[in-house]
């Protein structure tokens, strides 16, 4: 067990709960900035009016920038650090989906570092943020406002992870208010994103104790409320639930990390510039089949906590939790095959070798997945 041992970063402070955004003022006014930038989407800017005049009433420059609206790029983050720079803010404040959230943080990352990008990609090697870091999620999806993990794409379309301790922001606020206006797609395919944070740390090689905690509950709560959540945007209570699980999947994302499934759905982002959720959703299934025989005990453990009835036998309840899967995304409106999000079949050797470049995640899949299983997994979703 010693090899490895569980590490947790947990954010400064963590504030949960309905229209609880209104109290981040005090929060950032604490902090005494001169200068506070935000990065956000469009849709929100109304939604955000009354903050950022609450923050400039308190004599704090504001710069506001909408311009990640899907995953961001490597150039994404440079241009906008050309903005940033000059403004120079004490204070950063990301409020959207995940693509805002990562973007906030490495933003942080970057202003005053001597450090350049390209030399802290990878896991741990970025040496410190000298600004503070302040995260809002207005999805329930990624559970990056509490991770250690941001993503970019590269010049060749590959999505390269920076992981480190210094990317768990300083405050994070969760107000489930803010995921009401989400559309329907768009909350199915990022919930079901969290879904799968919690799915693949809970069967993971590498499972803790400590996250399974999380991770059970994640996955409990967000297959209770996510039906409704997406076929009933304005369900408070249900909004409240998928936001926890959630976040709850997030924790899960720094000490034991996501496997096969975000493996195989990266050259689906990175070829056909699928969403990420989508792509973890469509992949779900077919992963699922093939890991049961590696951990039966830990996928009937799944299948319970995804509301199913106990089999027989630990493979025959795991089996009823992959059916349930099934159900669940086609009740959420979600294609359940690669020809239905128009991926060519020709594509499969091509997106199995972009795969297998992804071995940071594919370690702690349960089950080991070769180059051919990749292939066969991918046939099987088609």
């Amino acid at each position: 067990m010693l090899d490895n041992p569980l590490k947790i970063f947990f954010p400064g402070k963590l504030v949960f709960g309905n229209g609880t955004l209104s109290q981040l003022v005090d929060d950032v006014v604490a902090l005494k900035p001169a200068k506070v930038f935000i990065a956000t989407i469009a849709p929100l800017q109304n939604t955000l009016a009354d903050f950022i005049t609450a923050l400039q009433k308190n004599n704090i420059e504001i710069l506001t920038d909408t311009s990640i609206v899907t995953e961001p790029s490597f150039a994404d983050f440079e241009k906008l650090m050309q903005t940033v720079t000059p403004f120079n803010p004490d204070v950063v404040i990301g409020i959207g989906g995940g693509s805002v959230l990562d973007i906030a943080k490495l933003v942080a990352a970057q202003l005053d570092n001597e450090q350049q990008l390209k030399d802290y990609v990878g896991i741990g090697l970025l040496k410190g943020r000298k600004k503070k870091l302040i995260c809002v999620p207005a999805t329930s999806g990624t559970g990056s406002e509490v991770s250690p993990n941001a993503i970019l794409v590269d010049g060749e379309n590959q999505k390269k992870g920076i992981i480190s301790p210094y990317l768990v922001p300083d405050i994070v606020y969760v107000d489930p208010l803010l995921t009401v206006s989400v559309p329907p797609a768009i909350t199915a395919a990022t919930g079901l994103d969290a879904l799968t944070h919690c799915l693949e740390a809970y069967t993971n090689k590498f499972a803790q104790p400590f996250i399974d905690m999380y991770a059970y509950e994640g996955m409990r709560l967000i297959a209770a409320h996510i039906e409704t959540a997406v076929n009933n945007g304005s369900n408070i209570e249900a909004r409240e639930k998928v936001a926890m699980g959630s976040l709850l999947g997030g924790f899960c994302l720094g000490p034991v990390n996501t496997a096969g499934v975000h493996a195989l759905s990266y050259p689906l982002g990175s070829m056909f510039h699928l969403a990420h959720g989508l792509s973890n959703a469509l992949l779900l299934p077919y992963v699922m089949q093939f890991n049961i025989p590696a951990a039966p005990k830990r996928y009937a453990d799944v299948a319970i906590a995804l509301g199913c009835e106990r089999q027989d036998s630990d493979t025959a309840t795991a089996y009823a939790g992959v059916q349930k899967i099934r159900e669940l995304i086609k009740a959420c409106g979600i294609p359940a095959t690669l020809q239905e999000v128009n991926v060519p079949e020709s594509a499969i050797p091509q997106m199995a070798i972009d795969a297998m470049k992804i071995q940071r995640l594919l370690k702690n899949n349960p089950r080991e997945i070769t180059e051919q299983d990749a292939i066969a997994i991918y046939k099987a979703a088609y």
